[in-house]
């Protein structure tokens, strides 16, 4: 399941490139406004997907976790929605 937070037990490491994982370059290639990397456990082992937006227009939350790619897409795509229908509000 996908959650939408600013914290996590698992090792976030932004400055490794998403191409280090093929799922990862993947799906920031599909969202552009979200920079999107593997987490590692506490084992050095691949966790979480990760994703933090730097486009504000790609989404409403600054970081968005997964554990998996499927889920992340999923999340990253409600992430398109909520910002589309918060761009329609009238105030």
């Amino acid at each position: 399941m996908a959650t939408q937070h600013h914290g996590t037990n698992a090792a976030i490491d932004s400055s490794a490139p998403a191409k280090a994982d093929p799922e990862a370059a993947a799906l920031e290639a599909d969202f552009t406004g979200w920079h999107v990397w593997r987490a590692t456990d506490r084992f050095g082992q691949p966790g979480d997907f990760v994703a933090t937006r730097h486009d504000p227009a790609a989404g409403v939350d600054p970081t968005v976790m997964a554990g998996s790619a499927a889920e992340m897409r999923a999340a990253l795509t409600e992430q398109r929605v909520q910002r589309a229908m918060r761009s329609r509000r009238v105030f």
